[in-house]
């Protein structure tokens, strides 16, 4: 009899153990499929020392049912979720999950069907079979996901192939990726280039353990130095994953990349069809996927033959996911690196002060690119003060920045307008009464819509048709907006520029990789004169004709709790200020602000980073926060509101007296109310000394809470709302 332990998908049961039939052979790693009770459960056999389980006598264990035909999960990997699940405080069958594809990925290849129009023009349409005609074109999928992409129901569609507008084509799950070639176009590169270059060879043909910080301006080619580590790896036989913080950045990188090398990276992200999925995990562990593209979720898949890593734009907030398992994509895939013994590269213009910390500190080895490649300036930066230079009446652009977006229409060059917040306006309210429009499942305005013509909440999706009368007096024609968003800004350009071919770049217009090829390739067309758009703007785009870019408010990442707040704001300011200039042309850059002196807009005016940064360190120094200081938050929910309060008061009353640990709360969140949830927030302050994660969970794992409540520990927080 052979006895083994599994890690089951349900973080309740924890580990459990089962007997290995005759003729079954299974070791640390496999996939299994194991009875429970009347139920099947997926399951992956651990080392049992390393997970605890009340011992059951051999007479009592259950056999396993089936092992799956893919590869075990490498040693590597497991120790990785480990890792992750104890830093993070998380169950280690969640992170477990994240490694694995769809169910049917798990069983094998073969074939599936998907379905594309046959171009047959119909005599008659209804209007849901007209909607789905004008959705499809060129869309290959699934009936279900085809079905999304139209926006109708299933039924519409298979009525659609019986009246021969659909056809089914039969599409092989394991078909090759073409061979990427690591020697297709070899780039020139700078001296600086080369160097960077060099050392990150070195660093894969060592094959140890090498976090690397590649520190360079916008536009100094970080990709291409990254690039020829990634061509070594590829020549090794190797695999690489590149992560990016969107998916909105992957069009420009994947031009670049097939440029480069001939092909298209394997693609992972939220958006891919359900055959691609399967198609790229099975690559994957089988080691034939060479270079990966993805979303912070493509760190977990289990590579086969992992060479390289890089994190592009490092530094980007949304490398840190905010709920389910509330990990730091950055962060763990320098730790998977340290597990796989292999260089991660993180690259970024403006490095999160972590990172510096730990590049001075010796940990990661700072490679620098301080010029722009080609010999291409950085922009001029100018401050304008609203106070001194305020927009005309019911206008938002100041006169200077709309008179440098006059000249710069008027040579054909191109402007970028930046403002962080989508929609028309951020709050909507009825002149006669004072009625503000609120979202009924948060703690929040409902955003003015226009192109779409509704009222939407931006944290749980809520949406309202735009009304004709108020609701709470009944007076029509009494609704005003205010503040801008980006399609008020749309509105005004529009207006004193009425010549100008403009572009709305958000979430919202940009919502596939289709609608985002379609605007790349009409700016570098020249078919754009101004680009309005939200931090989708902010990185990753070459527009050699894009001379201006205008920032419309830099107080706003101001505004809030963010403990972040001066360090993001000046990312994501000086990202969208290395959109200009990066062709033969000079930039220029005008930030609007009512805080001209502020530390941030000062550093940002005068090009001088290392001074923010040295000023932003003391703060953090100071106040014993990140990197120096160790910070988790504990948000306790519930849909009823007293029961959430109770639950965060026994939070509170059993908080733990240490000398090196602070605990402030439990107050409600700033969001108070989230998707229909009540939420109370607690916040801890450690020192680096501190066992904070044992410390959490001492304090919580004997707390007894109610059915509805949910505790969720956030290790590192970067969201305070």
């Amino acid at each position: 009899m052979k006895r083994v332990r599994l890690l089951v998908f349900n973080a309740a049961l924890g580990a459990l153990d089962y007997r290995v039939p005759e003729g079954m052979a299974v070791e640390p790693g496999s996939i299994v499929i194991a009875p429970l009770g009347p139920r099947q459960v997926l399951g992956v056999v651990w080392e049992p020392e390393r997970l605890s389980t009340q011992e059951v006598p051999e007479t009592k264990l259950r056999p396993l049912l089936e092992a799956l035909p893919v590869p075990p999960l490498p040693a590597p990997l497991r120790r990785l979720m480990e890792w992750t699940a104890d830093y993070y405080c998380a169950s280690l069958s969640s992170v477990a999950r994240m490694a694995l594809g769809s169910m049917a990925a798990l069983r094998g290849g073969g074939t599936t069907t998907e379905y594309r129009l046959t171009g047959e023009e119909p005599a008659r349409l209804t209007p849901q079979r007209a909607a789905a005609l004008d959705a499809l074109q060129g869309e290959q999928a699934s009936v279900r996901e085809l079905a999304e992409l139209a926006g109708v129901s299933e039924g519409v569609l298979r009525g659609m192939i019986g009246a021969g507008l659909l056809e089914p084509v039969t599409v092989d799950l394991d078909r090759p990726y073409p061979p990427a070639a690591p020697d297709f176009a070899a780039p020139e590169l700078s001296e600086d280039q080369r160097a960077a270059a060099d050392i990150f060879i070195a660093a894969v043909r060592d094959h140890a353990f090498q976090p690397f910080l590649l520190d360079g301006v916008t536009g100094s080619g970080k990709t291409e130095c990254y690039f020829e580590a990634m061509a070594e790896v590829l020549r090794k036989g190797g695999q690489v994953l590149v992560l990016l913080p969107e998916i909105a950045l992957t069009e420009n990188f994947l031009r670049r990349f097939e440029q480069r090398f001939g092909v298209p990276p394997v693609l992972w992200h939220s958006s891919l069809k359900s055959s691609e999925r399967r198609r790229a995990w099975r690559a994957i562990v089988q080691g034939k996927a060479q270079v990966v593209v993805g979303a912070r979720s493509a760190l977990f898949l289990p590579y086969a033959r992992l060479g390289l890593i890089v994190v592009d734009e490092a530094h980007e907030v949304s490398f840190k996911q905010d709920d389910g398992v509330r990990y730091n994509a950055r962060d763990v895939a320098v730790m998977r690196a340290k597990f796989e013994t292999i260089p991660v590269i993180l690259a970024s213009a403006t490095p999160a002060l972590e990172s510096m910390q730990l590049a001075e500190a010796g940990v990661y080895r700072k490679l620098a690119l301080p010029d722009r490649f080609g010999g291409a300036m950085l922009p001029d930066i100018e401050i304008i003060d609203l106070r001194k230079e305020p927009p005309e009446r019911g206008r938002w652009l100041a006169p200077r920045l709309v008179e440098q977006m006059k000249e710069r229409l008027t040579r054909g060059e191109q402007s970028l307008l930046f403002l962080n917040r989508r929609g028309y306006a951020p709050l909507t309210l009825c002149r006669n009464c004072g009625y503000r429009f609120q979202c009924p499942n948060c703690t929040a305005w409902l955003v003015e819509h226009r192109f779409s013509q509704r009222l939407s909440c931006h944290h749980c999706g809520h949406e309202v048709p735009a009304p004709e009368a108020c609701p709470e007096c009944g007076t029509g024609d009494c609704l005003v907006a205010c503040g801008p968003g980006v399609e008020r800004i749309a509105d005004e350009v529009a207006e004193i520029l009425p010549e100008a071919r403009a572009a709305l770049v958000t979430s919202d217009t940009m919502n596939s990789p289709d609608a985002i090829a379609a605007f790349v390739a009409m700016a570098e067309g020249g078919a754009i004169d101004v680009i309005i758009g939200t931090q989708l703007v902010t990185k990753g785009y070459h527009f050699p004709e894009l001379t201006l870019v205008g920032v419309i408010d830099a107080d706003l990442g101001l505004e809030g709790g963010d403990l972040r707040a001066a360090e993001r704001t000046y990312q994501q300011i000086a990202q969208v200020a290395g959109r200009a200039g990066r062709g033969e042309k000079p930039g220029e850059v005008l930030i609007q602000t009512r805080h001209p002196e502020a530390a941030v807009i000062t550093a940002l005016a005068n090009g001088d980073r290392d001074a923010f940064y040295a000023a932003e360190t003391e703060a953090r120094r100071d106040a014993g926060a990140p990197p120096f200081g160790r910070w988790a938050a504990i948000i306790v929910s519930s849909e009823d509101q007293a029961e959430a309060l109770a639950a965060a008061r026994l939070v509170g009353g059993t908080a733990p007296h240490l000398p090196d640990m602070l605990v402030l709360g439990p107050a409600p969140a700033p969001l108070s109310l989230l998707r229909g949830r009540h939420r109370f927030r607690l916040l801890i302050n450690a020192r680096r000394s501190a066992e904070l994660q044992k410390t959490l969970r001492e304090w919580l794992e004997p707390l007894q809470f109610p059915r509805g409540v949910r505790v969720n520990i956030d290790v590192d927080p970067y969201s305070f709302v």
